[in-house]
């Protein structure tokens, strides 16, 4: 898939599962989710080398993804299903009992696609570090992906993992923030603000680029441009600015609904504003 339009349909949809699998629950968080859902659909749909139909955990010769801030398991899961990894259908049982997709992503479950949980903020670029320096002892040419949200990088483990990459010149290695500025409290400037975050990155030794995380022409160029920078001595961070909510304008603009699911009549609003395009679960 390359057309950007097509792109943009699929997210489209996958954000109309979002909304529909939180709401089926009454419980999830849909706003994290809607505003990666563009990052996600061309990450899977344009960037990643994977094969959905003979998943492992060992990912020999692919690309990996890892999930850090597990609470947006929704676009995580429509994004799987999407592109094969299990059944469509399958999106009905989210956070069900005995469900594989269960509100944060969990190995014990063997759902193909993931290969941590996660849930507990801070984790998932240690884990990556630690994937991309095996991928390097193998001579395996995979690139590893990983996605933090900004609240989360108010955890320390973040910085000693931000210490570590360049060190060990993990230059196999392509994190992203998403940097909408919300978290379950309120707003990050107001709880524990992060400063200079492209700055920060830069003195610790990491490439730096930014994007605009709710364009999907910027999404797809980016992280095209930043394979290009892999293999040559650095990690690379991909600051991602987004808005919380996004496809869905009730939704925007507030951190109210970082883990809300809309009732029956938000339902309907919000899928008035999203186009189904391949088809509702």
């Amino acid at each position: 898939m390359s057309d950007i339009k097509q792109l943009e349909q699929l997210a489209s949809q996958i954000r109309r599962d979002i909304v529909r699998m939180v709401h089926s629950m009454s419980s999830g968080h849909p706003g994290g989710s809607l505003g990666c859902t563009d990052y996600f659909t061309a990450l899977y749909g344009e960037v990643l080398n994977y094969d959905s139909s003979n998943f492992d955990m060992d990912a020999k010769g692919e690309d990996v993804f890892f999930l850090s801030n597990g609470h947006i398991s929704p676009v995580w899961y429509s994004t799987l299903a999407r592109h094969g990894y299990f059944p469509i259908s399958e999106l009905s049982t989210f956070r069900q009992i005995d469900s594989r997709l269960q509100g944060h992503p969990t190995t014990a479950e063997h759902l193909p696609g993931v290969r941590m949980a996660s849930g507990s903020l801070g984790q998932g670029l240690s884990v990556a570090i630690g994937a991309a320096l095996a991928k390097r002892l193998n001579r395996d040419n995979g690139i590893v992906y990983t996605l933090h949200g900004d609240g989360e990088l108010q955890e320390g483990q973040i910085w000693e993992a931000a210490m570590s990459a360049p060190h060990h010149k993990i230059d196999n290695l392509i994190a992203t923030v998403d940097f909408n500025n919300r978290q379950i409290d309120g707003d990050v400037t107001d709880v524990l603000s992060l400063g200079d975050l492209k700055a920060k990155w830069l003195a610790f030794g990491w490439e730096v680029l930014e994007m605009e995380g709710n364009n999907m022409e910027s999404v797809v160029s980016t992280l095209k441009h930043a394979k290009t920078l892999c293999g040559k001595g650095k990690p690379i961070m991909i600051l991602m600015k987004t808005e919380m909510g996004a496809g869905v304008d009730f939704m925007m603009g507030t951190h109210k609904w970082h883990g809300v699911a809309p009732n029956d009549e938000q339902l309907a609003q919000a899928l008035e504003k999203l186009e189904e395009t391949v088809g509702d679960y």
